[in-house]
């Protein structure tokens, strides 16, 4: 006799980098007869802020307990968890909601998180729904390589044909080969996709080529902090004033400043230090550094002398006082930008 198997439960915590794979994992989830025998429920979304809570607490309990006499269920995609964490009693109404949910229905929790998370920002919520029977799970957007393999399964889903380095091309075009840690990938497979509809309705079925990637897909590649300093300490114009354009969009300036000051401080301690007879090695030492930081810095130092790094910081003085507009010196966006470009070619790199 064949034991039936048994329904998996329609609970699920989503969570990490890729924010087109959990939308779609969350739809998989709507889709699965395993989880919904009656059929496909409605979708329904909630986004919970400080200013709602209360109110949105109240609907989910409500949409979550509430059988359906005709039809299917609902299906509950929940975003901003975290705001529920604050207080005791709207993390008690969640799980109570969750416990006293009707059959037919299901409640999916996303959290789309920074890159490099070990483990899901609200542990009692998914600790909740794994005890429930629930699927816990992260989702890490794909790089280098894996997004290329990536991104040809998502043609072939749409029908697409992908001629030789076209996946390649578009992954770089979208940041998928940037290695800094620090870079924020959660638009990334969204915006893969995006262009990958885009290039569907220049082909049509026929194979989409490199020369149509580069034609048509402007590069969104993420700007990283970690690879501008980089790129400032190692004297590199170019690679400098790129990552800048891109960091500009999303970060203030207040924050460059403080990293563009950290660094050249400790390229000058190091370049100090190194003049004074010590070793890249022994900075691990006196300067309580990891030996690849010590060697980053070091490395970063000898391009610079003494008195260049001392008016490099100097500059950054003066570009502080602009940022925050010290004697009537403030200016718009494109100003700040300028500003930025010129402290970089007079100070990082006046050669080129």
């Amino acid at each position: 006799m064949t034991v039936p198997s048994r329904p998996r439960a329609p609970l699920a915590y989503l969570w990490g980098d890729d924010g087109y794979g959990l939308e779609a994992a969350a739809e998989t989830i709507r889709r699965d007869p395993g989880r919904f025998p009656e059929g496909e429920p409605e979708r329904w979304r909630l986004r919970v802020d400080a200013a709602n809570a209360p109110a949105s607490l109240g609907e989910l309990r409500e949409r979550l307990g509430t059988g359906s006499m005709f039809g299917t269920g609902v299906l509950a995609v929940l975003t901003g968890a975290g705001v529920l964490a604050r207080r005791n009693e709207d993390k008690a109404a969640v799980l109570e909601a969750i416990a006293l949910m009707a059959p037919g229905n299901g409640l999916v929790v996303i959290e789309e998180t920074e890159s490099g998370k070990k483990a899901p920002p609200q542990a009692w919520l998914a600790d909740a729904i794994s005890a429930g029977g629930g699927e816990v799970r992260a989702f890490a957007a794909p790089r280098e390589g894996a997004l290329a393999a990536w991104l040809e399964a998502r043609a072939r889903e749409r029908g697409l044909a992908l001629g030789p380095g076209a996946a390649k091309e578009l992954a770089t075009r979208v940041g998928g080969f940037v290695r800094e840690g620090d870079v924020d990938r959660r638009q990334q497979g969204r915006i893969a996709v995006n262009e990958l509809e885009k290039l569907s309705l220049l082909r049509g079925t026929d194979p989409i080529t490199v020369a149509d990637v580069q034609a048509l897909v402007a590069e969104a590649v993420p700007g990283s902090v970690w690879a501008f300093v980089d790129a400032v300490g190692l004297r590199q114009r170019r690679r400098a004033i790129d990552g800048l354009e891109r960091l500009l969009e999303t970060t203030p300036e207040p924050v460059l400043l403080s990293v563009l000051h950290r660094r050249i401080r400790e390229l000058l301690e190091v370049a100090d230090r190194l003049a004074s007879g010590e070793t890249p090695g022994s900075l691990v030492r006196s300067m309580k550094l990891q030996p690849f930081r010590a060697e980053t810095l070091s490395r970063q130092a000898q391009t610079w002398s003494l008195d260049e790094l001392e008016a490099a910081l100097a500059g950054l003085l003066d570009l502080d006082a602009s940022v925050k507009g010290v004697g009537g010196r403030g200016s718009g966006p494109s100003g700040m930008r300028l500003a930025f470009d010129l402290w970089i070619v007079e100070r990082v790199a006046p050669q080129g």
